[in-house]
């Protein structure tokens, strides 16, 4: 990675200087289907027309490729060995008017970075894609690599006879010898330029809109996806999202969809959910269910789609800067996929998802201590890398919601219409998006910038209330608190809800609410003295900013009792993230939070909170149990599980996410037993459909306890001998509880860089395993030694996984919190993203010790 990066001041220096006029870019890519060694690079022949406000001065191009054959500049051969070092083209010597014409060989990549190639395994065909964000683009074709160096882009791709290409714009006439030429876009940055090609299954459909003027809008809609996965493949619900997200977004926006064509790739071995490249989106192909999953799965793909969406403007037409502002684009895509998903489709309770799960991501990292500001100091590209976390996704979205309760919902969505209109096509910061919105709504935006946007931390807020003789309310107020790292006490628009039973058989609901702004330490709420005495007090009612909930002592009795009670769903998600925050807090023990879950996850109706609470009970059976009641818990888990499982309604959702959680913490012989019967079919729970999915999925648990051997991994790749199956067969192989294969699996991640980005990540997943300390205990000094040189010599996506996913969490005591100490102590001088993960996996480690702690003291509750 040396060379490759790009500092802020850099950028800055050459987006002075210049201003580009145009690209046209022609790549062959008739190589990718040879078996030889041209089947590693293809042609890349790239045309700049750029001007230079400082005629004489120096800059140079950015591209990463392994040749080039030769560099044109003003018409001027230049030698490529002079002028070209593997990452940068240096140009000096510039006119007024400048064209750039570079012709080199790039690779195919087989990271997810750049053009990437796969060859499926089912039927040997291939299929490329590319994927840019932050800065790959340059491992394709010659440029300027900097979101605020716009331009319009021609591509031309020779391709194999038959194949679906497309690019951002529409192909224009019918190819000959596989040339396809594509319109040229409007202004755009380089990293959201896309080439998909490869005999692709491609649906079509059309949008139709006409609009209050009279004038009509046509957008062809394209779905795509390899024909393997064909006939999984439910292209009519995506067009129904899709149609729904642009009628939601012409509505709102009063700006046409500007961009043509609207096509959506499912890709494989994709590293991110998704790209926003306009007119050619690209997801990752899990977005294509194999087999059976539950409506939150759904839920989810849509708001991909419609976060997506909102970037065609949120993004596209309106770019931030420099990466600075990436919460410009991230915060409010994420936002309105949310904002769009409940009001547009018909998955009206997306708020309860947003609150229960965005929010969780959120937490977790604003409470790391590589927290940041939404509006972030990014450096160079490695800081851009690392900043696509949840601070600036999903709690720039909560701070967003914020805003619309405190701005209101006309004024918020007026200053979107003024910022596109006003910044079309071209790019923007901070205050060009404040001033719009205080000329909207007629709030102070700088203030609320300066609390919400420009500080980190997440505040708690906890009530407090006092009574009197007769049992009401005499005084509430809302105590505040911040971290002492990050003291900011913000100002908060909050629900406040009292809940109680109203009769002896009947559900938790609320009977008094009202909204107040928070400010400072302390805040009075005089509207609700009087009240009866409320069995839950629920600070952040409805959801309306963003902070950790905490509750009054009766409140906290009266949820651990009474949990499932609550009957508003929304109220009861709120619940759960506010137990579960207080368990990563070392406020709640483990076991605590686990009752919970064993006592009122079964009347759980919201199937996406449901599957959140089974994802959160296990990581706190894993980090935050004691040692010694980790294998008693376990059982209770498992039993929990089955218990649910055969309550569950036959062929329900529900019953799906019980099976699945029972084979993640399945343990003992007789779990393991019915588990092995699910999969040969000797056992049967009613309505429980074993498909091809779920039997990798319960095989993987019984290869990491040693049931499954290789032979019947292999067996099972045999029946499912497809890509899909092929990751799942490798994380099995990983997962068995063997020092030989921990070795094996070590090797090819570490020692070796022949695995695709998808089996990198499959062998890191089926490395680490619950009871399996004792295996991977002498990895723990090796992490230490090899993560400088991993990161050194891979791609930032690969570097990324590897030292996110070895860091050796699975030994979860004090020496391995030292010997990271140590490591970053030793090594000041790493670059500051490796360090930043490793600081980042070091916190979740403390908070893993602090939370056993607070496990291993506390007294049986009855």
């Amino acid at each position: 990675m040396p060379g490759e990066n790009l500092s802020r001041d850099e950028a800055r220096e050459r987006g002075r200087l210049l201003s580009v006029d145009g690209y046209d870019v022609a790549l062959d890519v008739r190589s990718a289907v040879d078996s030889g060694l041209d089947a590693a690079t293809f042609r890349s022949r790239t045309t700049v027309r750029f001007r230079c406000a400082e005629p004489g001065a120096s800059t140079f191009a950015d591209l990463l490729a392994p040749s080039v054959a030769s560099v044109t500049l003003n018409g001027r051969e230049l030698d490529p060995a002079a002028v070209f070092d593997g990452t940068r083209i240096a140009l000096e010597g510039l006119a007024a008017d400048n064209t750039l014409v570079v012709d080199a060989r790039c690779a195919y990549s087989r990271t997810g970075e750049g053009l990437h190639r796969f060859v499926d395994p089912e039927d040997g065909e291939v299929y490329l894609y590319t994927q840019y964000e932050p800065a790959d683009a340059r491992r394709v074709f010659a440029n300027f690599e900097q979101p605020d160096l716009k331009a319009p882009f021609t591509f031309e791709v020779t391709a194999p006879e038959g194949w679906t290409v497309l690019s951002n714009g529409a192909e224009e006439g019918r190819p000959e010898g596989g040339r396809h030429r594509f319109a040229t876009t409007r202004p755009i940055s380089t990293y959201i330029t896309a080439v998909v090609a490869g005999p692709y299954h491609y649906v079509s459909d059309r949008y139709r809109r006409t609009f209050e003027d009279g004038t009509e809008l046509e957008i062809p809609l394209g779905a795509l996806c390899r024909k393997g996965l064909a006939k999984h493949f439910d292209a009519e619900d995506i067009f129904t999202v899709t149609k729904q997200g642009l009628d939601f977004f012409h509505e709102h926006f009063d700006y046409p969809y500007p961009f043509g064509k609207y096509d959506q790739a499912f890709v494989p071995e994709y590293n991110l959910g998704a790209m926003e490249n306009p007119g050619c989106v690209t997801f990752r192909e899990e977005f294509i269910f194999r087999g059976k999953v539950t409506a939150a799965s759904y839920e989810g793909r849509a708001n991909v789609i419609l976060h997506e969406m909102a970037h065609m403007w949120f993004g596209d037409l309106v770019t931030m800067r420099w990466w600075d502002d990436l919460w410009l684009k991230e915060s409010f895509a994420d936002f309105m996929g949310a904002f769009s998903l409940v009001e547009a489709t018909r998955f009206r309770d997306g708020w309860i998802t947003f609150a229960n799960r965005r929010k969780t991501w959120a937490y977790r990292a604003d409470q790391l201590p590589s927290t940041h500001p939404v509006t972030a100091d990014i450096r160079d590209l490695e800081d851009a890398k690392l900043n696509f976390d949840g601070i600036t996704y999903a709690k720039g979205a909560s701070v967003l919601k914020q805003l619309v309760a405190y701005a209101g919902r006309e004024a918020f969505l007026e200053g979107a219409r003024r910022y596109f209109k006003r910044h079309a096509y071209g790019n923007t910061e901070l205050n060009d998006l404040l001033s719009v919105l205080e000329e909207t709504s007629g709030r102070d935006m700088a203030a609320w910038s300066r609390a919400w946007l420009e500080t980190a931390g997440v505040n708690s807020l906890t009530p407090q209330a006092t009574y009197d003789a007769q049992g009401r309310i005499t005084e509430l107020s809302i105590l505040q608190e911040a971290a002492p790292s990050h003291p900011e006490l913000r100002p908060h628009r909050v629900g406040v809800g009292l809940y109680r039973r109203q009769d002896a058989t009947g559900g938790l609901v609320r009977f008094a609410h009202t909204e107040v702004d928070v400010s400072g330490p302390r805040t009075a709420v005089p509207q609700l003295a009087g009240a009866e005495r409320p069995e839950v007090i629920l600070v952040n009612d409805e959801d309306l900013t963003y902070c950790k909930i905490r509750f009054d002592e009766g409140s906290l009795a009266t949820l651990r009792a009474r949990l499932g009670e609550i009957a508003d769903p929304l109220a009861r998600a709120l619940c759960w993230s506010a137990m579960w925050n207080m368990t990563r807090d070392a406020l709640m023990p483990a076991r605590d939070y686990l009752g919970s879950v064993l006592r009122f996850a079964g009347r759980e109706s919201d199937i996406g909170v449901l599957q959140s609470l089974h994802g959160q009970a296990r990581t706190a059976l894993e980090h935050y149990t004691a040692p010694d009641r980790r294998e008693s818990a376990g059982r209770e888990l498992a039993e929990g599980a089955v218990r649910e499982l055969r309550l569950a309604e036959p062929g329900s959702g529900h019953q799906l996410a019980w099976a699945r959680h029972f084979a993640s913490v399945a343990s003992t012989p007789a779990d393991l037993q019915l588990l092995q019967g699910l999969v040969d079919g000797t056992a049967k729970i009613d309505g429980l459909e074993v498909d091809q999915e779920l039997r990798w999925t319960f095989l993987a648990q019984l290869a990491s306890h040693g049931v499954a051997d290789e032979a019947a991994i292999d067996a099972e790749l045999a029946r499912d001998d497809t890509a899909s199956g092929k990751r799942h067969q490798v994380r099995c192989l990983a997962a068995r509880p063997s020092a030989e294969v921990k070795a094996a699996a070590w090797a090819e991640v570490v020692e070796s860089d022949t695995l695709s980005n998808a089996l990198v990540e499959a062998t890191i997943s089926g490395f680490a395993q619950l009871g399996q300390q004792e295996l991977l205990a002498p990895y723990t000094p090796r992490y230490f030694e090899m993560i400088e040189r991993v990161w050194r010599e891979r791609s930032i996506e690969i570097a990324m996984a590897v030292v996110r996913g070895l860091f050796p969490a699975w030994q979860v005591e004090q020496r391995t919190l030292d010997a990271a100490d140590a490591w970053l102590s030793e090594h000041a001088a790493a670059a500051p993203a490796l360090r930043r993960l490793v600081l980042e996996e070091r916190d979740d480690l403390a908070r893993a010790l602090r939370g056993q702690a607070c496990d291993a003291a506390a007294a049986p509750r009855p």
